[in-house]
């Protein structure tokens, strides 16, 4: 198959898809590999490591010209002259009312496999992990950045001073993003909490990983009375493929001290906290009710080698396996078929098409394929 590796024109976005050790396993698994000129440049890798590998050089016209293009970001206005009933490879969160990207790709046909819903034999989310993991990383410490006094923050130092615990974190959710995020927070020395629907899965979480740290179950009472007093709240939360629902109102975010901080991790996907709206990395933050608000749609982006190492990885053994079956790798795996979530015409995840209110486009995808 011929393979395209696009350069990402989204806001300070420096990641790219794969590695050039990724492009030489494609290249020694048969297929054609072009990467466009300088796309690997924001990460470290230089377009001679890229050539050394096998791939060809081309331009932004030829890179999209292939059956399969492999990106990190979702397709944005400017590029969607390129499509053109390729397969592409990439985080779409189609999901986060992305309903203009979502008609280009019906018009065009693309076949649009998503990074963020593709599920392993258990259910989980293979390569979305290692990026929710920079994400929650990132969220307490972009938090307790914009807490500083010079950032207009209420100037709380989260950590420990000679023995004593100093500002508090609420992480709303347990999975990966929440557990990465909760144990900065807690490494720093803060006070943390963290929420999540699952008592049992949250006590664990605790217990293994974050002695000290108090677990309280989501729900609309108890997130009021936790982030009253929260200097730095964190929105974790996934539903699969789904927008994210709104588990901080504007009612609660009004309640916050004036300075505090909020991150909205789960922005992508819409955003769990009423008040979030997207942000670039040229414009993180907002201020809304005299709250802070980071709400950066590619927070990974920030930390581009570490991130595409870990993206590269994790797709490898999807990419080679999709560059080499073609679509007929999802005829007899349900749980991989759902990374399918456009295809010739029709939407083909039930999720997205209910969040766009676009029902009518759907078609589910083993009557397609």
């Amino acid at each position: 198959m011929k393979i395209g590796i696009v350069k990402e024109i989204k806001d300070k976005e420096n990641r790219v898809s794969v590695t050039p050790q990724g492009v030489a396993t494609l290249c020694r698994a048969g297929h054609t590999v072009v990467v466009e000129n300088n796309a690997g440049i924001g990460s470290g890798f230089s377009n001679d490591k890229y050539e050394q590998a096998g791939a060809t050089l081309v331009d932004v016209v030829k890179v999209w010209n292939v059956e399969l293009v492999v990106k990190v970001k979702e397709p944005l206005p400017e590029e969607y002259q390129y499509l053109d009933r390729q397969i592409i490879f990439t985080f779409f969160h189609l999901a986060g009312v992305q309903r203009e990207l979502t008609d280009a790709l019906l018009v065009n046909k693309v076949t649009a496999i998503a990074y963020e819903t593709l599920e392993d034999e258990q259910g989980r989310l293979p390569i979305l992990a290692p990026m929710s993991a920079i994400a929650g990383n990132m969220a307490t410490l972009m938090g307790s950045y914009f807490l500083a006094s010079f950032n207009q923050g209420k100037g709380m130092q989260l950590g420990t001073v000679l023995g004593k615990k100093y500002g508090k974190v609420v992480v709303i959710g347990t999975g990966v993003v929440g557990q990465h995020a909760a144990h900065v927070a807690w490494s720093m020395g803060a006070e943390v909490f963290i929420a999540g629907l699952n008592e049992e899965k949250g006590r664990q979480v605790v217990d293994s990983n974050l002695p000290g740290a108090q677990f309280f179950l989501s729900n609309h009472e108890n997130i009021t009375q936790y982030i009253i007093e929260a200097d730095l709240v964190v929105g974790a939360v996934l539903s699969k493929g789904a927008k994210a629902p709104y588990v901080v109102t504007e009612a609660m975010i009004k309640q916050m001290d004036c300075g505090s901080v909020v991150v909205d991790v789960s922005i992508d996907q819409g955003g769990c906290i009423e008040t979030s709206r997207p942000t670039t990395h040229s414009e993180p933050v907002f201020i809304k009710h005299d709250i802070i608000h980071y709400c950066v749609t590619n927070m990974p982006g920030a930390y581009p080698r570490t991130s595409t190492m870990a993206l590269s990885e994790a797709t490898m053994p999807y990419l080679l396996d999709l560059a080499g079956q073609g679509l007929a790798m999802f005829n007899s795996s349900n749980h991989l078929a759902k990374a399918i979530n456009t295809f010739s015409g029709y939407i083909t995840h039930p999720k997205v098409a209910q969040a766009l209110g676009m029902q009518g486009n759907y078609k589910a995808i083993e009557k397609l394929i």
